[in-house]
């Protein structure tokens, strides 16, 4: 399994859309709206890194976001 954390940007007013749509997926293990240069933080757990490429790229950036970083996780 491959893990990573997901620091997105919403647009200006849509945290909490985000924040709800993004816990429906079944990838997400955990999404907290936190402050700072931040908005939401999301945990997600994937069987290979090609599935987190997939997942990022068709549902993660369909949303209504600004910007994404991906920390894919080491141990």
């Amino acid at each position: 399994m491959i893990g990573a954390y997901v620091l997105i940007t919403a647009k200006s007013g849509a945290e909490k859309q985000v924040l709800e749509k993004l816990r429906k997926y079944k990838e997400i293990t955990d999404a907290r709206i936190v402050y700072g240069e931040y908005d939401i933080i999301a945990k997600i757990q994937v069987p290979d890194i090609s599935d987190l490429n997939d997942f990022l790229l068709e549902k993660v950036r369909s949303l209504d976001i600004e910007k994404t970083s991906t920390l894919i996780v080491a141990a």
